[in-house]
């Protein structure tokens, strides 16, 4: 097994479709967001590629939902822009991470103008890298969200890696190969399902 490199995101090329990654650990060296780097890496050269920066999004409060606050706002767009969405998660005992739930909570939400949320039936894929679980669990708790949401998703088996101890003494990502031809099998799919949109 290798370990993951951080991949640079190039410029956008007006030519390609927008692949935005959502990653469900705001840690800056968390292992998800070193696996989004490697999804952005099986995309290269057939998709642009951008990472969600969700840091500020608010807990929800349908009090303070209009008007819209302006990290709210921020990450919509930037979903409404997409063609598709990577979501890349943790798994916090043994289901989906609260901070993560709480976005598309947010984002589910219909805009001020009353239309629908630009989430709702966005394409998408789904990989995870946890504990002895392999995320399992965490894509568990998801499915009945994804449905409601009615998410156009990918048709490839999301990716679950499980993390050894020797990763979270070096805080470095390391997939084998299996995982790695999992997650090509995802960066397929996902620009298969755009471009027969």
């Amino acid at each position: 097994m290798e370990s993951i490199n951080e991949v640079r995101i190039e410029e956008h090329d007006g030519s390609l479709p927008t692949v935005l990654m959502i990653v469900g650990s705001l840690r800056k060296k968390s292992f998800n967001r070193q696996l989004a780097q490697f999804a952005a890496g099986e995309l290269a050269d057939r998709a642009n590629v951008h990472m969600l920066d969700w840091h500020e999004v608010p807990m929800f409060n349908q009090d303070e939902e209009f008007p819209t606050p302006e990290p709210v706002a921020a990450v919509r767009t930037e979903v409404a822009e997409a063609d598709a969405i990577w979501v890349v998660t943790p798994e916090y005992n043994h289901g989906m991470p609260g901070p993560l739930k709480n976005l598309f909570d947010w984002l589910s939400r219909p805009m001020e103008d009353g239309s629908l949320s630009p989430i709702v039936g966005k394409m998408m894929t789904m990989s995870g890298a946890a504990g002895a679980s392999c995320a399992r669990d965490c894509f568990a708790t998801w499915l009945p969200v994804l449905k409601a949401l009615k998410m156009c998703i990918a048709p490839a088996t999301f990716t679950g890696v499980a993390l050894s101890r020797e990763m979270f003494i070096s805080d470095r990502l390391e997939l084998d190969d299996a995982a790695k031809a999992s997650m090509r099998n995802q960066a397929d799919a996902l620009i298969a399902l755009i471009d027969q949109e």
